[in-house]
C-alpha cells in the first residue's frame, strides 16, 4: 500500500490511512508494506503487536540524497523531501524558495511548541524547564488572587517525564511519538 490518504486534506488523509493501517493488521493480517509520510502512523506497532517500522535507508551528501538500498529497523528519522524533488528535476530556484518556506516552518513550528524563552545551546533545556515553570507558577500566583486549581504539591508523572526529555537531542519523529505516549498516560489517569 502507498500512501494512501494523500492528496487530500492532512487530517482525513492521516485518518483514512490510520484505519487502513489497523484494519490490515487486525482483520486481514496479510503481509503488507504500507508506505506513508503521516510519520503519527509509526506509533502504531506500540499498541498493534503484528506490526513493525522499517525504513530505507539514505545519507545525505552535499545538498544530495544517496539511496544505500538498505532496509533498518524503526520509523525514518527524516524526510528528504527537497533532496527528491531535486532528483526529479525540480528548478534550483523552486528549491531554494522551497528550502526558505522549509526552514521558517520549522521555526514556527518550534515556535508554537513552547511556551518558554529561548534559551543558550549550553544549557540543558529540561533543567530551565522544570526553572521556568516554577518561577511562572510562582509567578501567576502572586499576580492573582484566585487560587491556583491546577497547582499541585508533586509534579505529576507526566510532568516528571516531561522534566526528564532532553528536547535538543530528540528527532522530530521521536518528539512526536514521545507525546503520544505522554498523552495516552493522561488519557489512562483521566479513564
Amino acid at each position: 500500500m502507498d500512501e494512501i490518504g494523500r492528496g487530500t486534506s492532512t487530517y482525513d488523509g492521516l485518518s483514512l490511512a490510520w484505519a487502513c493501517a489497523e484494519h490490515l493488521a487486525q482483520k486481514v493480517t496479510a503481509f503488507t508494506l504500507f508506505a506513508t509520510h503521516y510519520f503519527e502512523i509509526t506509533t502504531l506497532p506500540d499498541s498493534i503487536a503484528n506490526m513493525a517500522n522499517v525504513h530505507l535507508d539514505a545519507t545525505e551528501h552535499q545538498d544530495n540524497i544517496v539511496f544505500l538500498h538498505n532496509i533498518r529497523s524503526g520509523p525514518a528519522s527524516k524526510s528528504y523531501g527537497l533532496q527528491v524533488a531535486k532528483l526529479a528535476g525540480i528548478l534550483a530556484a523552486v528549491l531554494d524558495s522551497a528550502k526558505r518556506q522549509l526552514t521558517q516552518l520549522e521555526q514556527q513550528g518550534r515556535a508554537l511548541d513552547t511556551v518558554e524563552p529561548p534559551i543558550p545551546a549550553q544549557v540543558e533545556r529540561t533543567e530551565v524547564s522544570s526553572s521556568h515553570t516554577s518561577l511562572a507558577r510562582q509567578s501567576k500566583r502572586a499576580e492573582s488572587p484566585q487560587a491556583d486549581l491546577f497547582a499541585s504539591a508533586a509534579p505529576s508523572e507526566v510532568e516528571q517525564q516531561l522534566a526528564k526529555m532532553s528536547l535538543d537531542n530528540l528527532t522530530p519523529l521521536a518528539a512526536l511519538q514521545k507525546l503520544y505516549e505522554l498523552k495516552s498516560m493522561l488519557k489512562d489517569k483521566h479513564s
